[in-house]
């Protein structure tokens, strides 16, 4: 496990209002939202980026994307909402750990900044 503010958060050394969890991947909400809701699913794994990511990983994506769309229909974003994951300094990763954004709750623009 990284040493990264999510791994602290995986292993509950710090709070997080965690909307999901199982034995691959955990769900919490953003603690500087972008949007009215704003949520992150993680990996359990330790993977830096999406592009460090194997085809080995390929059914770990997978399940964080479902769970991302479960918990967007728990949110009642039936209206719309952005799935983004950012990789790397220049698409804007803060945290050296894969994780999915998810944002909705009101019209999201294009492009985004």
């Amino acid at each position: 496990m990284t040493d990264t503010i999510f791994g602290k958060i995986i292993r509950k050394e710090i709070p997080a209002d965690i909307l999901y969890e199982d034995d691959q991947c955990l769900a919490f909400r953003d603690i500087a939202p972008q949007a009215p809701t704003h949520f992150l699913v993680i990996p359990k794994k330790s993977i830096p980026k999406l592009a460090d990511a194997g085809d080995r990983d390929e059914q770990l994506l997978g399940h964080l994307l479902i769970i991302a769309r479960t918990i967007a229909a728990q949110e009642q974003l039936e209206k719309g909402y952005r799935v983004v994951i950012n990789t790397s300094e220049d698409g804007g990763q803060t945290v050296d750990h894969l994780h999915i954004h998810v944002l909705g709750g009101r019209p999201l623009t294009w492009p985004p900044g």
